[in-house]
Order: structure tokens, then C-alpha cells, then sequence
């Protein structure tokens, strides 16, 4: 039986060109949580190395992994002596020229239990992961673990309520989505802000659209423009925690790193989405022009 409650650990971190350096601080972090009594931790999007998608470089392919690799080897060990359900990110190597960012997910025994390749790829300055990651094939499909149906989203994908609501309909016990997102150093204070809480809002409506809750776990800290084009990329931490109509249960700062433990109440989901029958009024008998492009008739 899934558990009523969860004790969740995430972990906020910023991150060197080491990766044996990264995987060791993400591995306390981890020991540290579980010894605290949690049962699921999620990392953030790539957590391994920096965020490389700042430049485009032919070079950074050799970060990617297969699956099974050394990257899956470490973290399910992780997973299996801290006895937790372990969410991370890495660049997966398919096949040669073939690429994904992924999320995988450990049961507590270690074995891989499933993961979720993105499905929405970014392109802009300083996020030119278009250039590393094929979209996702795998569709929006949680992931089956001893804690249940975890929906496991990965960054971009965050701003698509299609997606959050695809994991709901798929039984999804909670959406969770490890991220990489910060400011360009160069906007004014009023414009940071304004994506920041931009980012914040839209991952707790779909908390209330989908009466479940929302996990986000992002990086933080600075990380220079390799190739010194743009002014490099201040990733804003705020990692949080929303319940099922919303409301914040953590926010972690957005200014440092941070390693914190709340506890989720897995019941509310039930009792929001009887008070908030979404589901039941979906029209779902007029929802076929979502799958057009845009809705113009004349073209």
C-alpha cells in the first residue's frame, strides 16, 4: 500500500566541473536526508557536471552516459543503502548522435525502477539544449515505485500544464520536476523577480488544476559563459514544495544552497479533488483542437 505520508528531501546545490566532486556532495546530501528520516529525495536537472548547455560544444557529448553506466551504478547504490526512492538527471547517451535529457528514478532496493526523457526542449541564450537533447520519447507516464505513481517531469516541461495534467490522468501521486533555471545577471531586479515568481505560479496552478502535490528542485549559484558571449547564467535555487490546492508547504532561499526534509500528506490529494471536482467537469468531448497547432480555421 502506498504510503499516507512521504517524508521528501531535496537537495539544492551548486555544482563544479568535477563530477566525482558533485556526485560525493549530492551522496552526503543523500545520507544525510535519509538518516533524517526521508523516503524520497530528488536532485536537480543535471547534477552532475555545470550546466554546459551554455555554449554549443561538440565536446560536451562526452559528459553523456548510457544506461546502464557509472552514473546508474553510483546513485543506485545511493539509493539501495539509504533505503529511499532516489529521483536525479543526466544526459543520456542512446546511441551515437543520439541524445536525451533524462530523469531516472531508484526504488529503494536500488533498481531502476523507470525513468522520463523531456519532452520539451528549450533553445534560447544560454539554454541551447536543442543542440545536445532529441525530445522525449516516452510520452507522459509516471513512474511506478514502492511510494507509488510519481510523475516525473524534467525543467521546460514545468511550464506545459498538458504535461502536469497527462501525469495526473495517468494515476500520478505527485508531479515532480528537477530543474535548471536562473537569471541572466544583466535584467533589472523588477524582471528577475517577475520570472522568478512567474516560475513559482505556474508550478503550483498545476498543484491546483491536478489536486496533487508539486515538487521543484532546482540549482543554484552562478555558472560563467564559457565562451563569454553572454553575461553567464545566475541559477535562482528556490526549490519548493506546494501541496494540492497550492499552498506551500517549503521554499528554499534563492541564494544558496540548501538540503531540507517536509513532510507530504499524500491523503489531501483526495479529499481537494472531491471539494474541487476538476476531473468531473472536464469537457473532454470539446478539448480536440489542443491538438492542433493554433486554432485558425482560414489556413
Amino acid at each position: 500500500m502506498s504510503a499516507s505520508k512521504i517524508k521528501v528531501g531535496i537537495v539544492q546545490h551548486s555544482f563544479s566541473d568535477d563530477v566525482e566532486t558533485n556526485r560525493s556532495r549530492n551522496l552526503t546530501a543523500i545520507e544525510s536526508l535519509a538518516a533524517e528520516g526521508a523516503r524520497l529525495i530528488v536532485l536537480s536537472e543535471l547534477h552532475d557536471t555545470l550546466y554546459f548547455c551554455q555554449t554549443e560544444d561538440v565536446d560536451n557529448f562526452d559528459y553523456a552516459e548510457e544506461i546502464p553506466s557509472d552514473f546508474t551504478e553510483f546513485y543506485s547504490a545511493a539509493a539501495a543503502s539509504n533505503n529511499v526512492v532516489l529521483v536525479g538527471s543526466m544526459f543520456e547517451r542512446r546511441a551515437p548522435g543520439l541524445y536525451h535529457n533524462t530523469a531516472v528514478v531508484f526504488d529503494i532496493d536500488g533498481s531502476l525502477a523507470g525513468k522520463y526523457r523531456k519532452m520539451h526542449i528549450p533553445d534560447d541564450p544560454g539554454f541551447y539544449e536543442k543542440f545536445y537533447f532529441t525530445p522525449g520519447d516516452m510520452g507522459f507516464m509516471p513512474v511506478e515505485t514502492s511510494l507509488g505513481k510519481l510523475g516525473v517531469l524534467v525543467c521546460w516541461d514545468q511550464w506545459y500544464p498538458e504535461a502536469a495534467r497527462l501525469m495526473a490522468l495517468a494515476g500520478a501521486r505527485m508531479l515532480i520536476y528537477p530543474t535548471a533555471i536562473g537569471w541572466n545577471p544583466d535584467d533589472s531586479q523588477e524582471e528577475k523577480d517577475r520570472q522568478r515568481e512567474a516560475w513559482i505560479t505556474i508550478q503550483r496552478s498545476h498543484a491546483v488544476a491536478n489536486g496533487l502535490p508539486v515538487i521543484s528542485v532546482n540549482r543554484n549559484g552562478f555558472e560563467e559563459d564559457p565562451s563569454g558571449q553572454t553575461s553567464g547564467i545566475d541559477f535562482w535555487g528556490s526549490s519548493f514544495v506546494a501541496g494540492p490546492q497550492g499552498e506551500l508547504l517549503f521554499m528554499a532561499p534563492d541564494n544558496g544552497p540548501c538540503e531540507a526534509m517536509v513532510e507530504v500528506d499524500m491523503t489531501r490529494s483526495e479529499d481537494v479533488r472531491r471539494w474541487w471536482p476538476f476531473f468531473r467537469d472536464r469537457r473532454i468531448d470539446h478539448y480536440g483542437d489542443l491538438l492542433q497547432r493554433w486554432r485558425d480555421k482560414t489556413t
